[in-house]
Formats: structure tokens, C-alpha cells, sequence
């Protein structure tokens, strides 16, 4: 999916409102650290107990539901390999959800100039990419560049990007367009990547990476169970102490009761998803640990705007209003909140006042206008959602309940991300079910890849094409930048266009992140500006 793809707290508040006047004036953002020095990532825990003094063995198992692996490419990777990505590629800077500013990754500190339009990074010395090749800052602009070529995945967040300059090898200098964040776009959880442009076109086959990250690719497999290993990369700049894990697995096990009973005998390390019943359990079962984080990830119900008995915009509106959105959260049980349009609270653009609500009739009366319903004919609906996922399957259910007393019958399929994603960008479905979440701080990512005009598609799953929503979308980034109330105004109508007016989407709630993990794991952070990424450099086992 994005889990999808791809899904943050209310933690993580808006910070786009960090724009660049913020940081004019040559003002320096970050603090530099030694590149000897095994410095904490960003997000890390620091209450913590101290590493123990024996050397951990132990493999690290993450259980994910879905497959791992959809793209190998630091640059066009858009999807759920950002929990390996993330540990396997470093970005210039990453966002600490705590104090919600970027900090120090591999820039070491940066300075903005120009009201914005000029920012520059100072890197870190000493680094090495696992292909052995130093990380310099003409390495560094290579990748962003050939980002910026490729124009796929995330690679949008560069637009603002005018030059890119080395003047030596510690130093990145950016002019920019217009006025951007740029140190919050450099912590971007896709395509803000530094990697090494010399072997990239190695990785596509999973067993090598371009990255500079503390693990590399030890195994690949994909179709398998264990569909990937990692292993730690003993050059990394940070170094290594005793008790941090060397090893890394990603056991896919789509049933969540099976995951549960793995981690429960030990043979797994980390569930990413509980429901509410196992939730509980895992509050109150020896050797286990349970967290509990908000989130900006939403789930959406994208209907097919352009072929099918959805491309009727009644019948849409009359889907928006059958689901029971207060019975849903209720029978959630925390794991989710009912949110307002497609921004969550915390993030520009939230809107008050779009919260979907349930209204029967309201949605007999849209379905008879279209011929549909109730003593007149029967309406069938495709829809497509995530295997494993026991809130989505519970939606499903509700959902198919409500529609079958206004006589529509939905034929609801569970599957794994990369065979329902390719059979949405054939357009092969009448309603697509995935989560969204933003791609760094800020709400745009929904706009722009989910709702403007896209041929291909890739994730406008929805087929939206409206000319007046595109040029809106398009102007959102600068006009972010330079107006922040002007954005905010533009997000609200934005959203009451595509909601209200095209009616492309339903949005039934915000997730609540519900994990559960070994017990003896210290150190362990849910940072939800990357959503469902374990940085498992800063985790060791107690002893």
C-alpha cells in the first residue's frame, strides 16, 4: 500500500509552519557532531538503561502484514520498503518528532539565506557508503539530481530546487525556486535519500545497495516469508557498542493472530499492527511490550471516478454517507479516530467540519436517482483492501452490511499491496482501500499523488482528473511558503471540492498506532513522521 503505501501523531504538529522566513538570516539550524561519535538518531529514546556489556546475537524480527519489497531504487521507492529503507539510506537531515525539528543526520548543520532561497549543509566527515566510496557533498548532489531526473515517487519534493553546488566536499549549497523548508524536506521519508550514484543501478535485484546506512542487504527473496534480511554495515560513521542488534529479519505473516502467537513463543521481535482484543492482551502478557502513538495516517476509500457505476457521482455520494463512521471508531476500540477531510489534525490544512457522518436516507434517495436501490435494481461494487488488515477487514464488514439493506451488494477481496496496487493502476476495481500519510511534515503528499490528474496512474486511484483541482494543487507548495493563511484557505477548499463536490473519496478514520514487541527491546521510539519504521540502530536487548 503505502500500508497502504504508505499513513502521524499529534505530536508531529505542523511543521511546514516551519518556513523559511523561520530561518533567515543566516541563522544555523543543528549542532554539530563529531563523526566519531556513535551519536543517538534523531527520535531516539534517551531514558533508556545503557547498553549491556555482552554482545548481542540475536536476530531483530519485524512481522509485517504485507510484502516488503516494490522498489529497490533509493530514488523512485515510494512505498512499504521505508521500513528497510530507512535503515538501510540516510537523508541530509530527519525529523525528531519530539521537538518537531529536523535534526542533524548526515548534515551536521545547515543555514538558510535569501528569505529561504538559499540554504546550505555543512555534511559530516568520515562517512563511507557501503560500497566503501566516501560520502562527499558532490556524491550527495549526484543523487538528488538524478532524484530530480527520475521525477518519480516523492521526487516532487525537490521541486522547488533551482542549482545544486559542491564547492568542496562538505559542503551542499541549494538555490531554490522560491521559499522553502528545505531542512524539513531533506528529512523526507522517500526520495530525500543520499546514495551512491556510482552502483545504483546495481540494486534493482535486491542483493546490493547504494546506501550509507548502519545495515546493508544481507538476503533478499521475494514470495518468501522471510522475504529480507539485513545485516549491520561495520563502517558505519556512528560505530557500534555491544547489545545493539546486528542482525535484522522481515518475517511476513499476513495473519495478525499468527503474528501475535509468533511473538508471544519468541519467534518474532515486533508486530506493527494489533487490534484492539490483542492490543489489550499484549498489555498485560509476560515478556511482551505494548505502545500506543497517534498518527497522521488515514484510511481513504477511493472510488473510481471514471468507469463503472461510480463514475455517476450520485452513487458516490450516496457511498459517503452509508458507513457508519461513530460505530466504526467506537468498535475500534482507540485504534482509530474519526477525522475531519483528508488532513489530520496537527498538520496545515486540517479542516473542522468536514467529519463524514452517516445519513440512510440521504443515501436511498442519491442511490434512486441513479436507479439503484431498494425494489429497483441491484448494484454490485468491487472493492480491493489490504490482507491482514483487521481494522480495514472490519470496515469492509460494516460497510457491506449497511450496503446490502439498500440493496448493493459488495464484492470485497483482500490482498497483498503490490497485486491489489497493480490491479488499481489497471483501473480494475470500483473502490480501492489504502491508507495515505504525508511523505514529510506537511499535508501536500495527499494532493498531489492521490488526487491530480496522473497518466500513468500510480496513485490516483481515484482516476481524478479536473483541471481547476490540479492548478490548485500545483500552486500549494510556494503559496505554503509565502502565505501560510492563504495555504491554509486553499487546503479547505481543496478538500471541500474533492470530498463534497467530486466526491472521490471517503476518509472513515485517522489510525492510532498499536504495536506490540519483545519486552527486553530497549530504546524503541515510534517516530510517526515514518510511519511503521523501526530505526533498529537504536535499540538493544536487555540482558
Amino acid at each position: 500500500m503505502r500500508w497502504h503505501k504508505r499513513l502521524l501523531t499529534a505530536g508531529v504538529v505542523g511543521a511546514v509552519a516551519m518556513t523559511a522566513s523561520a530561518c533567515a538570516g543566516g541563522q544555523v539550524r543543528g549542532a554539530s557532531q563529531p563523526p566519531s561519535a556513535p551519536a543517538t538518531q534523531p527520535g531516539a529514546s534517551t531514558g533508556t538503561s545503557a547498553a549491556p556489556a555482552a554482545a548481542n546475537d540475536k536476530t531483530f524480527v519485524y512481522a509485517p502484514n504485507l510484502e516488503v519489497v516494490t522498489d529497490w531504487d533509493p530514488a523512485t521507492s515510494y512505498s512499504n520498503e521505508n521500513i528497510a529503507m530507512q535503515n538501510i539510506y540516510e537523508s541530509l537531515t530527519r525529523y525528531n518528532a519530539e521537538s518537531k525539528k529536523p535534526e542533524p543526520r548526515l548534515a551536521t548543520e545547515w543555514s538558510s539565506a535569501d528569505g529561504g532561497k538559499e540554504w546550505t549543509f555543512k555534511l559530516r566527515e568520515g562517512v563511507k557508503f557501503h560500497s566503501g566510496n566516501p560520502v562527499t557533498a558532490e556524491a550527495a548532489k549526484k543523487a538528488i539530481e538524478r532524484t530530480m531526473k527520475l521525477k518519480s515517487g516523492a521526487a516532487y519534493i525537490w521541486d522547488a530546487v533551482k542549482k545544486i553546488e559542491a564547492p568542496d566536499d562538505g559542503t551542499l549549497k541549494f538555490t531554490l525556486k522560491y521559499a522553502t523548508p528545505l531542512d524539513l524536506v531533506a528529512s523526507s521519508g522517500y526520495a530525500s535519500y543520499i546514495y551512491d550514484t556510482s552502483v545504483v543501478d546495481k540494486v534493482k535485484d535486491g542483493t546490493t545497495d547504494a546506501g550509507s546506512g548502519p545495515y546493508t542487504v544481507d538476503t533478499w527473496a521475494k514470495g518468501k516469508e522471510t522475504e529480507l534480511t539485513l545485516k549491520a554495515f561495520d563502517d558505519y560513521w556512528g560505530g557500534w557498542k555491544p547489545g545493539q542488534y546486528k542482525k535484522v529479519a522481515f518475517r511476513v505473516t499476513p495473519e495478525l493472530t499468527t503474528a501475535w502467537q509468533l511473538l508471544k513463543n519468541g519467534e518474532v521481535t515486533f508486530v506493527q499492527r494489533l487490534n484492539p482484543q490483542l492490543f489489550a492482551q499484549a498489555g498485560s502478557t509476560p515478556g511482551v511490550q505494548a505502545t500506543r502513538t497517534p498518527s497522521f495516517q488515514n484510511l481513504m476509500l477511493l472510488f473510481n471516478t471514471e468507469s463503472g457505476p461510480l463514475k455517476d457521482v450520485r452513487v458516490r455520494q450516496a457511498l459517503q454517507k452509508v458507513l457508519d463512521y461513530d460505530g466504526l471508531a467506537a468498535a475500534l476500540e482507540g485504534a482509530g479516530v474519526k477525522g475531519s477531510g483528508l488532513v489530520p489534525q496537527g498538520l496545515l490544512g486540517f479542516t473542522p467540519g468536514l467529519e463524514p457522518k452517516q445519513n440512510l436516507q440521504e443515501a436511498t434517495d442519491l442511490l434512486a436517482a441513479a436507479d439503484y436501490g431498494p425494489d429497483i435494481k441491484e448494484l454490485k461494487l468491487s472493492l480491493t483492501y489490504a490482507q491482514g488488515d483487521a481494522d480495514q477487514q472490519l470496515m469492509v464488514t460494516l460497510l457491506s452490511s449497511q450496503l446490502k439493506k439498500l440493496n448493493v451488494t459488495l464484492q470485497a477481496k483482500p490482498m497483498q499491496w503490490n497485486a491489489q496496487w497493480d490491479l488499481g493502476k489497471k483501473k480494475g476495481q470500483d473502490i480501492f482501500v489504502m491508507y495515505w500519510f504525508p511523505d514529510y511534515a506537511d499535508p501536500y503528499s495527499w494532493f498531489v499523488n492521490v488526487f491530480r490528474s496522473a497518466d500513468p496512474v500510480s496513485f490516483n486511484l481515484s482516476y481524478l482528473k479536473d483541471e481547476a483541482i490540479d492548478k490548485a494543487i500545483d500552486g500549494l507548495p510556494e503559496l505554503t511558503a509565502t502565505d501560510r493563511a492563504a495555504a491554509e484557505q486553499a487546503y479547505a477548499d481543496l478538500q471541500k471540492k474533492i470530498i463534497e463536490e467530486k466526491a472521490a473519496v471517503a476518509v472513515p478514520y485517522v489510525q492510532t498506532y498499536q504495536r506490540a514487541l519483545t519486552a527486553g527491546v530497549q530504546g524503541y521510539v515510534d517516530n510517526p513522521a515514518y510511519p511503521n519504521v523501526v530505526s533498529f540502530y537504536d535499540l538493544t536487548l536487555a540482558g
